[in-house]
């Protein structure tokens, strides 16, 4: 399972693709979660806004990432 490091929550959903490299920039990651494809814990997504936390899992593009905290095994 592969691993999304973050130092800080909660970090919006958009924020996240883009700092991750998911999308190229802002607005390539607003687009991919307004057209429905990024999930959240299993369920669809399309608030590019949405607040991640720690134990979430998201799922773009067939691969899935679980968020930790920086430093957490």
């Amino acid at each position: 399972m592969n691993k999304i490091e973050i130092n800080r929550e909660p970090v919006e959903l958009y924020k996240l693709l883009k700092f991750e490299g998911l999308a190229s920039s802002g607005g390539e990651a607003k687009a991919m979660v307004a057209d429905g494809l990024v999930t959240v814990n299993d369920e669809p997504e399309t608030r590019k806004r949405r607040k991640i936390h720690v134990g979430d899992r998201i799922r773009f593009d067939e691969v899935e990432y679980t968020i930790v905290f920086q430093g957490q095994p």
